[in-house]
């Protein structure tokens, strides 16, 4: 077999609805469909304001305006993460401050981010790892004591929940992510949303978004004509895009339930070795709902780790590793940061394997890919330690 680590889901309606945007004669952004997903959206996570852009990596540049960050303004973020997450902050000439991750759900670790936090501190950037969300409790009471930003970056965390708030609502603003990897994707896209009825910066999002003009309030008629009001640039979609969007967010509860159907089948398939102490399976607290948006596998070291990779690619099996930690890589280096700073990032990041997940994950190809995974582990186990026996 050839598996491929992610396939787009297909509800039959993107095609149907891509033709409507055409005869509708409105493929730039704002249009039928982009309203339709702002819309659903907001009703769907409960949030004050939601709005479509070109990408997570828009939406996190968008927020990074919103919020006014400033040349020396620090900004808390976790080192395990896509660059989109750093390079808002960089683009603004804010400073960067890494933090490290919680061992068992990979997400920012709020006692580290307790230790970093100076005068100096703006915002809190988290990051949403693997559709399970980071402790917002302690983060939301950090930023009231401190008087500091949240943003979500929930590019992998649409449709999850922390104790029953959707992921993306629970911040300041939140960032969203519809790529073709995504649960739920239209190729390239993503989403800001903006919490707390923040009337004032909810308008000022639209602005920004929107070339920094009040082109918005124009087309709905609040102003007679519409001009440059603000700095901002041009974060709108196609409609086309937003059409195919709209389609995968009408099987939003479909999809999530395809891919449980995966994830919990690798777990209860790999949990022998996990309960032998030979690999490290995902974490999901009790007060978290997943979106199941990726299954990985801690191996027992890196070297065990690339050599699985190498075995499962012979083999067709398009497994992957995730991120090199950004404080480890050349940027980072140039920023002053160095290996052993973030010692649970560095030794974790090493270990990760990621399995092929997607919803439409046949069970022939499931069994496929548990059943190389079992052999080749146990293979490698037992050339190493022993450790693997009957």
């Amino acid at each position: 077999m050839n598996i491929p680590f992610n396939r787009t889901f297909q509800s039959g309606s993107e095609l149907g609805y891509i033709q409507d945007v055409l005869t509708r004669n409105h493929v730039s952004g704002d249009g039928h469909y982009t309203k339709l997903v702002n819309r659903f959206m907001e009703e769907k996570f409960a949030v004050s304001k939601a709005l479509l852009t070109t990408s997570c990596t828009h939406a996190l540049e968008l927020a990074a305006l919103l919020i006014n960050l400033q040349p020396g303004d620090e900004v808390i973020l976790p080192s395990y993460t896509f660059v989109s997450t750093v390079n808002a902050i960089m683009l603004r000439g804010s400073i960067p401050i890494f933090a490290d991750i919680d061992p068992k759900t990979l997400n920012i670790d709020p006692q580290s981010i307790k230790a970093k936090i100076t005068p100096r501190t703006k915002a809190i950037f988290v990051v949403h790892y693997a559709g399970v969300g980071c402790e917002m409790d302690a983060i939301m009471a950090m930023s009231l004591k401190h008087n500091l930003y949240v943003v979500e970056d929930a590019a992998q965390g649409v449709n999850a929940k922390y104790n029953g708030k959707y992921l993306g609502s629970i911040g300041h603003i939140g960032c969203y992510s519809f790529h073709a990897t995504k649960n739920y994707s239209c190729g390239e896209g993503g989403a800001i949303t903006i919490n707390f009825a923040n009337q004032e910066l909810a308008e000022r999002a639209e602005i920004v978004r929107e070339k920094g003009t009040n082109r918005s309030k124009f087309l709905r008629g609040q102003v007679d004509k519409y001009t440059w009001v603000d700095v901002g640039s041009s974060f709108l979609p196609s409609d086309v895009l937003a059409a195919m969007l709209y389609a995968q967010l009408e099987c939003l509860d479909e999809i999530n339930k395809l891919r449980r159907q995966v994830y919990e089948r690798y777990y209860t398939k790999l949990a022998h070795f996990a309960d032998r102490g030979v690999i490290t399976l995902p974490y999901i607290p009790a007060d978290r709902e997943s979106n199941y948006h990726m299954f990985y596998v801690l191996l027992p070291n890196e070297t065990m780790r690339d050599n699985m990779l190498a075995e499962l690619k012979d083999k067709g099996i398009n497994a992957t590793f995730h991120y090199v930690p950004l404080h480890t890589a050349p940027m980072g280096l140039k920023l002053g940061w160095q290996s052993g700073d973030l010692p649970a990032t560095e030794e974790l990041s090493g270990r990760l394997l990621r399995l092929p997940m997607y919803a439409g994950l046949t069970m022939p190809e499931q069994d496929y890919v548990i059943d190389n995974f079992t052999h080749i582990l146990t293979e490698l186990i037992s050339k190493t330690s022993g450790l693997v026996g009957d």
